[in-house]
């Protein structure tokens, strides 16, 4: 290794590119072999060092999501369930709801794909560069009920506002209290202009009865769904046809 090679490593590590450093060697190798002139040596390592970075940016976005599952929609295996909406689904996939600031409404039967589609849809987000964050519904009500006791609710109502998309998974699975519809009404109307998705096992004309408050699930429920892609998610059970399959099971019949 010559001094100029070893100064070039020196500098790389103070600057702090480990993506050129990672890469040197190999790029090195492709001058001395003609394969890369000057230029060509100084841009290819400049895109090492821009991929590292961009992936080390995507894992940090995907670990701060917390999804239950990193799925894709990639793996979603639409042939399972021929009733569902494909095309609608694949469509959402283009994100044209994220840059308007819309948001999207899963509902139908337990079981079919609702919560794999909606982690789906938040990881293409995550791969656009967006921020996520997904949670079941009750979580946050119970998050949000804990900062009305310590005095930590308006921190914790930012941390809910702050991401590009905020998944709310199991959504209207209960009755709720007033206290409960009063920070869902916050919520929705401070994310105005951000976008949700949410999963339900009941149609949104169904959440009306489980708000204490009529006013207050109207206005609520009119500003959400009226900002809303809704997807009708119906068809067989998903998730056994994700279950390990003994070898001497037979294949379900279709």
């Amino acid at each position: 290794m010559s001094v100029m090679d070893t100064a070039l490593r020196e500098s790389l590590k103070a600057l702090r590119l480990s993506g050129m450093l990672k890469t040197l060697d190999a790029r090195l190798a492709q001058v001395h072999g003609g394969e890369l002139g000057h230029l060509d040596f100084l841009q290819v390592l400049c895109q090492d060092e821009i991929t590292r970075r961009e992936t080390v940016a995507f894992q940090r976005r995907l670990q701060k999501a917390k999804f239950e599952q990193q799925v894709t929609l990639e793996e979603f295996d639409f042939g399972a369930s021929p009733k569902l909406p494909a095309a609608q689904i694949r469509d959402l996939a283009t994100l044209r709801w994220l840059h308007a600031g819309e948001s999207v409404i899963l509902f139908g039967p337990v079981g079919v794909g609702k919560t794999h589609v909606a982690q789906a849809l938040g990881h293409l987000a995550i791969r656009l560069g967006a921020n996520v964050r997904f949670t079941k519904t009750s979580r946050v009500l119970a998050e949000l009920a804990g900062g009305h006791a310590d005095r930590t609710w308006d921190r914790r109502m930012r941390e809910l506002v702050r991401p590009e998309v905020l998944i709310l998974d199991d959504f209207a699975m209960r009755q709720l209290t007033a206290a409960q519809a009063d920070d869902l009404y916050e919520l929705v109307s401070e994310r105005q202009g951000r976008s949700l998705i949410i999963t339900s096992n009941w149609a949104p004309s169904d959440w009306y009865p489980l708000f204490p408050n009529p006013v207050v699930a109207e206005s609520l429920l009119d500003r959400l769904i009226n900002t809303s892609h809704q997807v009708i998610m119906n068809g067989p059970r998903y998730r056994p046809n994700k279950r390990p399959r003994n070898p001497t099971e037979k294949p379900p019949t279709t």
